[in-house]
């Protein structure tokens, strides 16, 4: 791909020995297209340098962008029947709510930074921020957050 310039030809034996998967392949075939290079596949009868060689690609990327929302709406439906079924989608949190009451003791009553939160529970200062905002459900330990020295990292 690196030695073919503008206004040259990739020609390749068969499709499936230059990209992975249909979007792939339509990915790379535009890519050449932008830098002017003209695509052809013996085994296939592609060639984008002809009118006929064009419409079998947009064919080809038409069905890979159909391939594409069949594949992102079946991701819907199984994540909303999960949801229906009562599991948790996504990733799961770095703290449990137990770590979370832990982590808001040791601040109140240890003074302990959020620095020292990260590094006792293996996460990132903002990352410890951002849970106990969420597990407090409130402004105050937010409150309490901002004004701790260690907040601006």
């Amino acid at each position: 791909m690196r030695h073919v310039h503008a206004g040259g030809k990739l020609v390749v034996w068969r499709l499936d020995r230059l990209g992975r998967s249909l979007s792939h392949l339509v990915t790379l075939l535009e890519q050449l297209g932008r830098r002017d290079v003209r695509f052809q596949s013996l085994n296939e009868h592609i060639d984008t340098s002809t009118s006929g060689g064009r419409l079998v690609f947009h064919m080809m990327a038409a069905l890979a962008e159909f391939e594409r929302a069949l594949i992102s709406e079946r991701t819907r439906a199984g994540m909303a029947a999960a949801r229906a079924g009562g599991r948790r989608v996504g990733r799961r949190p770095s703290l449990s709510p137990q770590q979370c009451d832990e982590a808001c003791r040791l601040m109140a009553d240890e003074q302990w930074s959020l620095r020292d939160l990260g590094a006792h529970f293996g996460l990132h200062p903002r990352t410890v921020n951002r849970l106990l905002r969420i597990h407090t459900h409130g402004q105050e330990m937010f409150q309490v957050l901002s004004r701790s020295p260690d907040v601006s990292m």
